[in-house]
């Protein structure tokens, strides 16, 4: 492949997030690929060099999943200007300005958020939910008896027996540093203070993390971070009350060494030192979202004492700097799948106390982890009186299924699709993404909605609101819904295949070589896109959907049952899909749609919840240990339940709710049929 593009005048270039692909003249400035290529990369300085808005981070070595190896010398080496922005302003470790940096062979580029036009939207949003609080990290009030000649103890010792007289706390640990600090401050406060502890919800001794003269009204924060293949959402909570103070969400930078889990075990196995580039890219994300997620409450970093985060398994790895390759082969062996307490310094976490806790929830299983954990914890399958199937769409789609007899879990490698990776017109949730749509069966007319806009794009006035947005893409709810309505419109048949301009009976059906697609929106005439659904995508939709409804259907096969009581959407995608569009491209198995209920973010409300609670910690760490995994890789009726969901909405499982509210067209097309038969021509 080195061969191939060093004898080529071009190379390919690939930008991550969106997955953009293409090839571009060798000497093309990365910018101006990106500009050719659709690509969403801000720049103001007419490519001069001095804005730092078009920083882009080049990924080097195999990239498997993109059938790609990128050399050191993919990009030009680094110039002038460069230096000069470097020495003055500093860029980030392997960053370099995308208006100066060439490409000069294939290369994997990632933008990262703050590079982006369209800010991304936090979809994993903090949701409502009663709390009790008792949070691991509190304030104590003490009062401590001064030293007396007749009483030769320490003062370490006597702030113990203090917290045990007025607080019943019986015992009490320290940093060498915090000793240090002790008597100055004991003094200071003539001998009131305030201390922080943390407190372990096991027989574990209560730690010292922080210590003030007198009475401290500060008030202490947590984070509660869902650590996510594609997005990373956080929340910073007062945990005096449980209160969000602020939310935020960013791409998990890790993205640019493969869009899929298995993508960075690979990129591990091949590129010695590859675990640790995600480990430090990964952290450092996460430095930067507590430092923002700080100035946006108005707080001081110090403030923050304490972070419970939830992850899968491979993301739990790359976290703790743990080689993930063990999970990319049978049998998926963890290292660690008990629950951990840490530090910050263990994470390098330096934009929060350095002495503030950290909890990482247990992990089910190798492909099961902490996050598919914290969704347990916050819907509690295991008390429930009917069967419920819990669905936590993501990358990886996490799946619970059961009652307050058992309860199963399995995990589906659905891929980026949902989150608008891999569609040709896809984009993250930012202003301008279409996020809902409408087909007229009739005159097979679209009407859409985006992100940042009430109005309907047939309304008055869309135009105008749109104007500084403008409409950009579509994000993973929005391709879900195309894909539904043009089920329902007889724009696509059952097997997915989209019709022709004859066919469909609209010009809106566009030829695509030997397939078609459907045009949403041209954007052209003013510069901007042209967005289209692609057989491409609806094949990427396909596949994400048959894993998740095949890993539902096997854990229903594993408890003997062929229907379900209810169905609960988890994930930054159960929030903005109806059922109704859900169950037509047949993501779910067929329930009354009254029965199929939006979670939010159910993974991050198990992470508040640990945060808020410390008994939470105890009470999912023993749900862990009854919650039976079934192993999909391994199972062979997953490959038949999987070709059985490619169909829209299914091949042979009966959808009798979704007939009764939509009836979908009897349809079929056929890709390269002739006009006299239409029938596919055999070679």
């Amino acid at each position: 492949m080195a061969d191939d593009s060093a004898a080529r005048d071009d190379a390919l270039v690939i930008f991550t997030p969106s997955g953009k692909r293409g090839r571009v003249p060798k000497g093309t400035p990365v910018l101006a690929a990106a500009r050719q290529l659709g690509v969403d990369l801000d720049s103001v300085c007419g490519m001069r060099g001095i804005c730092s808005k078009c920083q882009v981070s080049p990924g080097y070595g195999a990239f498997p999943k993109h059938g790609v190896t990128v050399a050191s010398d993919a990009l030009s080496p680094i110039n002038a200007v460069e230096e000069r922005y470097d020495r003055v302003r500093g860029l980030k470790p392997g960053r370099r300005l995308g208006c100066q940096a060439r490409i000069e062979g294939d290369v994997v580029i990632d933008v990262p958020p703050e590079s982006q036009v369209h800010k991304q939207v936090v979809r994993k949003a903090a949701d409502t939910r009663e709390i009790v609080m008792d949070p691991a990290t509190r304030l104590y009030y003490v009062e401590v008896a001064e030293p007396d000649m007749h009483e030769p103890s320490g003062d370490f010792e006597r702030l113990k027996r203090a917290l045990s007289d007025q607080w019943k706390i019986k015992d009490l640990s320290a940093s060498l540093d915090l000793l240090r600090e002790l008597q100055t401050v004991l003094r200071k406060g003539e001998w009131k203070v305030t201390v922080a502890l943390s407190r372990g919800h096991h027989d574990d001794v209560p730690r010292l993390l922080q210590i003030w003269p007198g009475f401290h009204e500060g008030r202490l924060y947590g984070l509660a971070i869902d650590l996510g293949s594609t997005t990373i959402a956080a929340h910073l909570v007062d945990l005096r009350n449980g209160q969000v103070s602020a939310s935020a969400g960013v791409m998990n930078p890790q993205i640019r060494f493969g869009e899929d889990l298995m993508s960075r075990v690979s990129y591990a196995m091949m590129n010695p030192g590859g675990d640790v580039e995600m480990t430090a890219a990964v952290r450092g994300a996460l430095n930067d979202l507590a430092t923002g997620l700080a100035g946006e409450a108005g707080i001081e970093p110090g403030q923050i004492m304490e972070a419970v985060f939830v992850c899968n398994p491979v993301m739990h790895h790359l976290l703790l700097g743990i080689d993930p390759v063990e999970l990319g082969q049978a049998p998926f062996a963890l290292a660690v799948s008990e629950a951990l307490n840490l530090t910050a310094p263990d994470l390098d976490l330096t934009a929060i106390n350095p002495r503030a806790g950290i909890y990482i929830l247990p992990c089910i299983a190798g492909h099961v982890g902490a996050d598919c954990a914290a969704v347990a914890l916050a819907e509690q399958p295991q008390k429930s009186e009917d069967m419920v199937l819990i669905v936590d769409v993501g990358t990886n789609a996490e799946i619970l299924l059961g009652n307050k007899d058992k309860v199963l879990a399995c995990s589906s490698p659905t891929g980026p699709a949902f989150e608008g990776a891999q569609i040709s017109s896809g984009q993250r949730a930012a202003p301008g993404a279409i996020e809902r749509l409408t087909i007229d069966p009739a005159t097979k007319e679209p009407r859409f909605k985006v992100i940042g806009c009430d109005l309907w794009s047939d309304e008055d006035g869309f135009k105008d609101a749109t104007q500084d947005t403008g409409i950009t893409g579509i994000c993973g709810s929005g391709i879900i819904e195309a894909v539904a309505e043009m089920r329902m419109a007889g724009i696509v048949d059952s097997k997915g295949l989209i019709g022709s301009a004859e066919q469909v009976g609209t010009p809106r059906m566009l030829p695509e070589g030997r397939t078609h697609s459907y045009l949403i929106h041209d954007g052209t005439a003013t510069g901007g896109p042209r967005i289209s659904v692609t057989q491409g995508d609806i094949r990427a939709i396909q596949l994400a959907k048959s894993a998740l409804y095949a890993g539902a259907r096997l854990l229903m096969d594993e408890l003997g049952i062929d229907h379900v009581d209810r169905v609960v959407l988890a994930g930054a995608f159960g929030a903005h899909i109806s059922p109704k569009h859900a169950m037509v491209i047949g993501m779910i198995p067929d329930v009354p749609l009254e029965k199929v209920i939006s979670a939010g973010n159910a993974a991050g409300t198990g992470a508040r919840i640990a945060l808020c609670n410390n008994g939470a910690r105890s009470e999912i760490e023993a749900v862990v240990r009854g919650i039976h995994k079934v192993e999909t890789a391994i199972e062979p009726r997953f490959q038949e339940h999987f070709v059985n969901a490619n169909a829209l909405p299914h091949a042979t499982d009966p959808f009798p709710h979704l007939t009764a509210i939509a009836p979908l067209p009897d349809v079929s097309f056929n890709i390269g049929s002739d006009r006299e038969g239409g029938r596919r021509r055999r070679r």
